[in-house]
């Protein structure tokens, strides 16, 4: 199966119609969105082109596609508006993997068995093979950190790929 990861779209218009155009070009069976779906947050300037009302349009859609987090700015009212569960954290064996999917913003408090680890939240793209477990981070489709790219992930098979959202590769892990 082939998954795309996207994380902190912070309601842009603009980033969720790259999501669904990334989507449809590279022929992925999912989205796995890792929170910070509809509003920019108090710590957050305001993005471009943000605008939640047409991100819901575009996602709404793709909802049997979609498996959600929610991230520390989804608000109640957000599931009441989006026709995909939004999960607290999410837990299966994803392409042969032991694979747990949160936010980030609890990442510290996780103790759990998973391989593989995805998250979003720090808006900074990485990977890491900490003591058998591999943490993923595809940073921020909307509003990147630390002069990081906007970009998102690519999940084919045992390999996981980071771009930027010029399709640069970022960096590439397989397991």
């Amino acid at each position: 199966m082939k998954y795309l990861i996207v994380s902190d779209i912070h309601g842009s218009s603009d980033s969720a119609d790259r999501i669904i155009n990334i989507f449809e070009e590279e022929k992925c069976d999912y989205i796995l969105l890792l929170g910070d779906i509809l509003y920019h947050g108090p710590r957050n300037d305001l993005p471009e082109f943000y605008n939640p009302k047409k991100v819901i349009e575009k996602l709404n859609p793709y909802s049997d596609k979609i498996i959600a987090i929610k991230g520390n700015c989804e608000a109640e009212v957000d599931q009441m508006v989006l026709t995909f569960k939004i999960h607290d954290f999410y837990d299966d064996t994803i392409n042969n993997i032991t694979t747990h999917l949160e936010h980030g913003h609890h990442l510290d408090l996780y103790k759990g068995d998973a391989k593989l680890v995805l998250s979003g939240h720090t808006h900074i793209p990485h990977n890491m093979n900490l003591n058998g477990v591999i943490f993923i981070n595809p940073g921020s489709i909307t509003i990147p950190k630390n002069n990081t790219p906007r970009s998102y992930g690519i999940w084919d098979d045992n390999k996981i790929t980071l771009f930027s959202i010029d399709k640069d590769i970022i960096s590439s892990f397989e397991y």
